[in-house]
């Protein structure tokens, strides 16, 4: 079988890509300014905004399935309008897609949200992916969209990258107390969006883990299990700045967790 990963030279991309090689599968893979190292991958450049290009790559590549890890952020022609093409190329070459979205579809309102609720997003990153979701679900019935959380992994995560760096006094900053969310290790989440992929699975699924937590406890378990010291973890609250985005989201993943073999571990047990 042969996969196609858009994205696949970043963080949670690479992760896929390793994991599609290592299952045998035909791997292609994306990326916007330099490939993965991730031997066996036939890579190749793409901007999501070039219609032409998106689809000339799928009838190159002829996958069976697709899987749009890419964001852009807030840059609405990449998050929202990107993944309108990717999903049009993918109706059109009747290839399986798998959208990746994100809990900033949720404006926090409501704290606890299941894979039923409707996304009220309240940044541009949020309404660009909530937009992405919304035309991928009604140009292919079939696709899975999954929502994630904040992804870490191996200390090569933005977030635990920006731990250390506050750890060893590098960068200014701090880690908000007040923003939590379920954060889920790349490997799990890579793990079940292949197990998702490859099963006749449709509609909204939620893949994050268990544990609530807000970035200053997440950083202060990141500091614990990489040797570092946490009491220099500086703390502040999201609330006093003018960050937009919402505070304490929680994606609940029971439902689809019931129905995967892949286990979505929390944080405290991955950090410990």
């Amino acid at each position: 079988m042969t996969v196609l990963i858009i994205g696949g030279s970043g963080f949670l991309g690479a992760e896929l890509v390793r994991q599609a090689i290592a299952a045998g599968h035909e791997t292609a893979a994306t990326f916007t300014s330099r490939p993965g190292r991730t031997p066996g991958v036939a890579w190749h450049p793409l901007d999501v905004r070039d219609p032409a290009r998106i689809a000339g790559l799928l009838t190159d590549v002829a996958p069976s399935v697709v899987v749009n890890a890419s964001s852009g952020q807030s840059d609405w022609a990449v998050t929202a309008d990107g993944a309108i093409r990717v999903a049009l190329a993918a109706a059109e070459q009747r290839c399986r897609l798998v959208h990746v979205s994100s809990d900033a579809v949720f404006s926090g309102t409501h704290v606890r949200y299941d894979e039923s609720s409707l996304p009220d997003p309240v940044s541009p990153y949020g309404a660009a992916k909530a937009a992405a979701e919304t035309a991928v679900r009604l140009l292919l019935p079939d696709a899975v969209v999954a929502r994630t959380s904040l992804i870490l992994g191996h200390g090569r995560s933005g977030h635990e990258r920006m731990v250390h760096a506050l750890a060893a006094g590098t960068r200014d900053g701090v880690l908000f107390t007040d923003d939590i969310r379920c954060p889920v290790h790349v490997e799990d989440l890579a793990a079940a969006l292949w197990e998702l992929a490859l099963s006749d699975a449709a509609g909204v699924f939620h893949l994050a883990g268990p544990d609530a937590l807000s970035r200053h406890d997440l950083g202060v378990l990141i500091a614990r299990n990489q040797g570092l010291d946490g009491a220099r973890l500086p703390a502040g609250r999201r609330a006093d700045t003018d960050l937009p985005g919402p505070l304490d989201v929680r994606l609940d993943s029971r439902a689809t967790q019931e129905r995967l073999r892949t286990r979505l571990r929390g944080a405290h047990e991955f950090l410990r």
